[in-house]
């Protein structure tokens, strides 16, 4: 996989990989991440940058390194502040499942004054297509519209996409508050092409706004769950 100098430290990027695969099933809880010679060459990067990014994610307990052993996954949720916006990928994942996200298309749109997203985000904002896929079978296609605010960097490859979460933090941005609308849908040709399923099968539509402490919207996403394959999950702790 490419990654850039222009997007910060190569082992920033590495590891906020390797985390991001941790907290979506990937490399599952307790199993070994890839070995140093072959991170080394999927990121075409030296033996110290992999270490490097390693021993971040040691330092925040997602990995453990064990002589002869190798490197293991000791942890799979995330310390993050929104970690609330991650936990229902959080709760498959404890579940056994793994979630692989695949990055569609990413373009700057621009508003009309007089429509909806105008009034949401001004002169234009950050168009992101995004296909999760649950034990490798589509499963949710998500639409995110973001802030220009939120610096998600300039290189929008076929690869992994960066984390819009963690992009949100690095950014100095806050997200307080979420207000989901859950809906009732049918799949029309595009997206029962994208999901797998014929058209006019029954979808969960769900629509999310995401504000900061100041009640700025930071994130406008729509999200179509094909719940035949696995319902929508929601935990409330005590």
């Amino acid at each position: 996989m490419s990654i850039t100098r222009k997007n910060g430290p190569l082992y920033l990027q590495i590891k906020k990989i390797i985390k991001d695969r941790i907290l979506h099933g990937v490399y599952p809880l307790g199993t070994h991440i890839p070995s140093e010679p072959q991170l080394e060459q999927e990121f075409n990067v030296s033996k110290m940058t992999v270490r490097n990014a390693i021993q971040e994610l040691h330092q925040e307990g997602y990995v453990e390194k064990r002589s002869g052993v190798g490197t293991i996954v000791t942890r799979n949720t995330s310390f993050s502040k929104l970690s609330k916006g991650k936990l229902f990928t959080e709760i498959l994942v404890e579940e056994g499942h793994q979630i692989q996200k695949r990055h569609l298309k990413t373009e700057w749109v621009f508003h009309e004054p007089d429509s909806e997203m105008y009034e949401k985000f001004g002169e234009k904002c950050l168009r992101i297509e995004r296909l999760y896929l649950l034990d490798g079978q589509p499963y949710i296609h998500y639409t995110h519209y973001v802030s220009p605010l939120v610096d998600m960097g300039g290189d929008f490859g076929p690869g992994e996409l960066p984390s819009l979460y963690d992009r949100i933090e690095e950014s100095q941005i806050t997200l307080e508050n979420f207000r989901d609308r859950f809906l009732a849908a049918v799949a029309d040709e595009e997206m029962a092409g994208l999901l797998g399923v014929s058209p006019g099968t029954p979808l969960l539509k769900r629509l999310r706004s995401s504000y900061d402490g100041a009640g700025t919207i930071i994130e406008y996403s729509i999200g179509y769950y094909n719940t035949e394959l696995q319902h929508y999950l929601i935990s409330y702790d005590a």
